[in-house]
C-alpha cells in the first residue's frame, strides 16, 4: 500500500500534467483561432482585389463642400468654368453639385464614345423639372425617354415635316416672311435697328407661318407671335434658373423655389393657345373638304400633324398632345437657336469687314445686285456657309448641348461613369481647343475651305465640331435650320450695308443660358445696296 507522500506526489504529477495538456490545448486553440484569423483576412483582401480587377475608378475631378458640393464654385458661364477645369483635370471630369453627379467631356474622341459609340446607352436625357412641367410631362422630342414613343416623333418629325418634300412644299411661307423683313429694315434706312430683335421676330414669323400656315390672318399671327415672344423668354429664363429641385431631387415635391408653379401657368396658357388654333384649323379642313378639288393642295405643318392624330391603325397613336408637345419644341427650340445663330453671324461680320465683303462679293455673284435672294441660291454660296460655320463653332448656341443621362453603368475614357448622373458634353471647349484647330479664337471662316475641316458639317460626323449634336438626339429640326439661317443672313447682307452706330463701343460678350445669346443686344444702322429699289417693296 503507498504511503501517503507517494500518494501526494502521485497526485501532483496528474495535477500538473493536467494543467500543462489544458495550457497545451488552449495554445494550440490560440494558434488556431489565429491562424485562421490570418487566413480570413488573407481570403477577403484577396477577394475584394479580385472582385475590383478591371473595375475603373470615377473621373477626376475638384473637391467641394460637404452637402453643397461643387456648387459655391461654380461662374455664371458654366462653359468657360467647365473648359478651364478640363484644363487641370483633364477631358473627362466630375463634380458634385449638390446630390447630384455631373460627369463633363471636353475631347473628340470622347464626344464621339458618347454619341456615336455608346449612343443607346447615352440616349435618356436628364430632364429639369421645369422642362417636364413646360413640355407635357417630357413628351417631346427634346427630353421624351429613349423608346418607342421617342422613335415615334422623331419619325414623324422626320418624315412628315423636315423631309426636303415638305419644307420645299411651305417655301413660298419662309419666303414671304423673309421679304416682309427686308421691307421692315427697308423703312428703316439710317436708322439703328435692334438686329437681335429683329431676327428673333423674323424667325417666328417664319415659323409660325410655316407651322400653322393660313390658320391664323396676318393679325392673329402678329398678336400671337407678340405674345409667343413674351412666352418664350420667361420660359426660358424658367427652364435655365438654377433649381434646388434639380440639384436636390428629394426635394422636388416641394417646389421651394415655385419655378414648377410659374411653369405650369406659362403652359397652360400655351395649351389654350393650341386649343384654339387646332380648333379653327378643324374648321377650316371641314370647309375646305366640300370645296375640294381634283388639285393637290398646299399643306401645312399643322395639317400634316392632325392628319397624323387622324389615323386609327398605329400600334403607336400619334395622340394630339404629342402633337402639342411636337409643336412646341418646333416654336421654343427653333425660333430660340436660329434668331440667336442669325445675330451671331451678323455680329461676327460687322466686326470683321473683309469678311463681309466677301459674302457680299459672292452674293453679287450667284445671286446678282438686280436681284433678290432665293433659297435656291443657298447651296452655291460657298463661303457664306463657312461663314456660318465659323460662327457655330466659336458660338454654339448650347454650348453644353442638351445633358444625357445614362441608362446602365458605363465605361468612358477609362473611368467608371454611373447610371443615372448627369453627362455635358462641352462643345465649346472642344470647338475653341487648340490641339484641335489652329488659332481656335480667331473668326477664320476660310479655315472650313481647306481639306483640313471640310469634314466638319453640323451634322455632327465629325466630333471635333457638334454644336448640334450628333447621334440619335440630334436636333430633328436641323434640315429646316439649315434653310433659314443662311436664307436670313444673306437676304440682310445682300440687300443692304451695314455699320455700327456712331461712337458705339461695341462689347462681343456673352450671357449664358440654355441658349447663350449676346448680352449686349446688337445694333446697326442699314443703308440699301441694291440697285433698283423696286426690289425693296
Amino acid at each position: 500500500m503507498a504511503s501517503s507522500s507517494d500518494l501526494a506526489i502521485t497526485m501532483l504529477r496528474s495535477t500538473t500534467s493536467s494543467w500543462l495538456f489544458e495550457a497545451a490545448n488552449k495554445k494550440s486553440e490560440t494558434i488556431v483561432l489565429f491562424s485562421l484569423a490570418v487566413f480570413a483576412i488573407t481570403w477577403y483582401s484577396w477577394m475584394v482585389k479580385k472582385s475590383s480587377k478591371g473595375k475603373f475608378p470615377l473621373p477626376p475631378g475638384p473637391r467641394g463642400l460637404p452637402l453643397l458640393g461643387y456648387l459655391p464654385f461654380l461662374t455664371n458661364d458654366l462653359h468657360h468654368c467647365f473648359g478651364k477645369l478640363s484644363q487641370t483635370y483633364g477631358p473627362i471630369m466630375k463634380l458634385r453639385l449638390g446630390s447630384k453627379l455631373c460627369i463633363v467631356v471636353s475631347s473628340p474622341a470622347l464626344a464621339k464614345e458618347v454619341m456615336r459609340e455608346q449612343d443607346p446607352t447615352f440616349a435618356n436625357r436628364d430632364v429639369p423639372v421645369a422642362a417636364l412641367a413646360m413640355n407635357y410631362n417630357g413628351k417631346d422630342i427634346g427630353w421624351a425617354p429613349n423608346g418607342p414613343h421617342l422613335r415615334l416623333l422623331r419619325r414623324v418629325c422626320s418624315r412628315e415635316l423636315m423631309s426636303n418634300k415638305s419644307l420645299d412644299s411651305v417655301y413660298h411661307l419662309r419666303r414671304h416672311e423673309v421679304r416682309q423683313m427686308v421691307r421692315d429694315v427697308h423703312s428703316s434706312i439710317n436708322a439703328s435697328i435692334d438686329l437681335s430683335e429683329l431676327t428673333f421676330l423674323t424667325v417666328l414669323n417664319v415659323l409660325t407661318s410655316t407651322v400653322w400656315g393660313g390658320t391664323l390672318d396676318g393679325e392673329g399671327r402678329r398678336t400671337i407671335a407678340a405674345e409667343f415672344r413674351e412666352w418664350t423668354q420667361s420660359a426660358m429664363a424658367l427652364c435655365a434658373k438654377p433649381n434646388v429641385s434639380d440639384l436636390f431631387p428629394v426635394l422636388a415635391r416641394f417646389d421651394i423655389q415655385k419655378v414648377v408653379r410659374e411653369m405650369n401657368k406659362l403652359a397652360e396658357w400655351m395649351d389654350k393657345v393650341f386649343d384654339t388654333i387646332i380648333g379653327q384649323r378643324r374648321e377650316m379642313d371641314s370647309v375646305e373638304k366640300e370645296k375640294k378639288g381634283n388639285k393637290e393642295e398646299s399643306k401645312d405643318f399643322l395639317k400634316l400633324l392632325l392628319e397624323l392624330t387622324d389615323e386609327g391603325d398605329r400600334k403607336t397613336p400619334f395622340t394630339v398632345t404629342d402633337l402639342k408637345a411636337l409643336l412646341l419644341d418646333m416654336m421654343v427650340a427653333g425660333t430660340d437657336t436660329t434668331s440667336t445663330m442669325v445675330a451671331w453671324a451678323m455680329g461676327e461680320l460687322l466686326r470683321h469687314p473683309h469678311e463681309m465683303k466677301k459674302v457680299q462679293e459672292e452674293l453679287e455673284q450667284v445671286v446678282g445686285i438686280n436681284n433678290v435672294v432665293e433659297e435656291p441660291d443657298l447651296p452655291k454660296l460657298r463661303y457664306l456657309d463657312a461663314v456660318l460655320k465659323e460662327t457655330h463653332r466659336l458660338h454654339p448656341a448650347l454650348p453644353l448641348l442638351v445633358s444625357r443621362s445614362p441608362s446602365e453603368t458605363c465605361v468612358v475614357g477609362g473611368f467608371t461613369v454611373p447610371k443615372g448622373c448627369q453627362v455635358m458634353v462641352n462643345a465649346w471647349a472642344i470647338q475653341r481647343d487648340p490641339k484641335v484647330w489652329s488659332n481656335p479664337l480667331e473668326f477664320k471662316p476660310e479655315r472650313f475651305l481647306t481639306e483640313e475641316y471640310s469634314k466638319c458639317e453640323i451634322r455632327g460626323t465629325d466630333y471635333r465640331y457638334v454644336p448640334f449634336g450628333s447621334g440619335r438626339r440630334i436636333c430633328v429640326g436641323l434640315p429646316l435650320a439649315e434653310r433659314m439661317l443662311p436664307f436670313v443672313v444673306a437676304s440682310l447682307v445682300h440687300s443692304f450695308e451695314w455699320r455700327w452706330p456712331e461712337g458705339t463701343n461695341y462689347e462681343f460678350a456673352e450671357k449664358f443660358g440654355i441658349v447663350t445669346k449676346q448680352a449686349v443686344p446688337l445694333v446697326a444702322i442699314p443703308s440699301p445696296r441694291l440697285s433698283n429699289p423696286e426690289l425693296y417693296a
